[in-house]
């Protein structure tokens, strides 16, 4: 059962998210470059202040176990878990493609920047959490007509859309991540209370 990151009333300001891409730049001597994309979608990186972790189980605040637990139980950058972003965790009216009446597997997917002029870039989302409604043309299909695949966030149709259908959903997501690090560094500032400075982890794929 894969872990999902505990929501803990300690969470401080800022929160950071940072996309990110690795690229291979080979120059020649005449300066001329040659780019190589290593992934075309981005690797999202959060990192997280934890202003305080209370340590009192006996009256029933025990952020400071919960975190270092859920740590532990990933095994630090070894194991994996699911984060909701709580400023971006869901959208609606999302397009997913249009059919042709061959195709019955679409991916979900989000798309930052509509506004821009190619439409944005869009990325598949690979954790989703619930699907809420499927679209052919904004009339929404029966929940017996497709099924999810939670580890892709593939939609198989058992009937092909027709050609020129507009596919579209509304839907919820998580990000899967890890750990960074394999070690956090918690403080002791307080009788019962810690704090953490620092925590990174990003988001990978499957």
């Amino acid at each position: 059962m894969t872990l999902v990151f505990p929501a803990l009333p300690g969470l401080a300001w800022s929160v950071t998210k940072a996309p990110t891409f690795q690229t291979r730049i080979q120059r020649a001597v005449s300066g001329r470059e040659l780019r190589a994309v290593d992934y075309v979608n981005p690797l999202w990186q959060f990192t997280l202040i934890f202003a305080f972790l209370r340590d009192n189980p006996g009256a029933g605040l025990d952020e400071l176990r919960t975190l270092m637990g859920f740590f532990m139980s990933c095994q630090g950058a070894a194991g994996t878990f699911l984060f909701e972003d709580p400023s971006d965790r869901r959208v609606n009216g999302q397009y997913l493609g249009t059919g042709d009446s061959s195709k019955s597997v679409f991916q979900l997917q989000r798309t930052m920047g509509t506004t821009l002029p190619n439409g944005g870039f869009s990325e598949p989302i690979v954790a989703p959490n619930t699907v809420n409604a499927i679209y052919f043309d904004g009339i929404t299909q029966s929940g017996s007509s497709y099924s999810m695949d939670p580890n892709t966030g593939l939609i198989t149709f058992e009937t092909p859309p027709s050609t020129g259908l507009v596919v579209t959903a509304d839907f919820s997501y998580w990000f899967r991540c890890r750990f960074v690090d394999d070690s956090y560094s918690f403080e002791n500032f307080m009788y019962r209370l810690w704090q953490l400075k620092k925590l990174s982890f990003i988001a990978v794929f499957p």
